[in-house]
């Protein structure tokens, strides 16, 4: 069966699996134990501690999705909670372990980034801004709404 007999869901989550097991192995091999899914909440963080939030609206994730990621992060020993200055805010900030990581980990960044770029650069369209415009045009009109036609 061909890629035009699958579904485009079906053809979005071959390609993430694609890049994403792939990333999962290098990480592995330069940093034991983190997670591509960590990413963005560490980019974030490069600002200093942060709530949530925060961490949600700079990384473009949920805000579930970024509390889920954290949790996760700070169970693994990544980052920790900290109280923020009024005491009822919780902050997210490194731990010295994701702190040491930081410097491996923008390296990483820097050589994905280059793969990437080489990447869009052998097929016929740039995948980033091809998914951007797919994004923004769900935004405006969901695909529930476009099924719905």
């Amino acid at each position: 069966m061909g890629d035009e007999d699958t579904g485009l869901g079906t053809r979005l989550r071959r390609l993430l699996e694609l890049l994403d097991d792939d990333l999962e192995r290098v990480y592995a091999e330069i940093t034991p134990g983190y997670r591509p899914r960590f990413t963005p909440v560490m980019k974030a963080l490069r600002h200093g501690p942060l709530t949530i939030k925060a961490i949600a609206g700079m990384s473009g994730v949920s805000h579930s999705a970024a509390s889920q990621t954290v949790s996760r992060m700070v169970a693994d020993g990544w980052v920790a909670y900290q109280v923020g200055d009024d005491a009822r805010e919780r902050l997210i900030r490194f731990t010295d372990t994701g702190k040491a990581a930081l410097p491996i980990l923008e390296a990483q960044w820097a050589r994905t980034d280059r793969a990437a770029q080489a990447l869009e650069a052998e097929i016929a369209a740039p995948l980033s801004a091809v998914i951007s415009a797919a994004i923004r045009a769900l935004e405006n009109r969901p695909f529930r709404d476009r099924i719905r036609l």
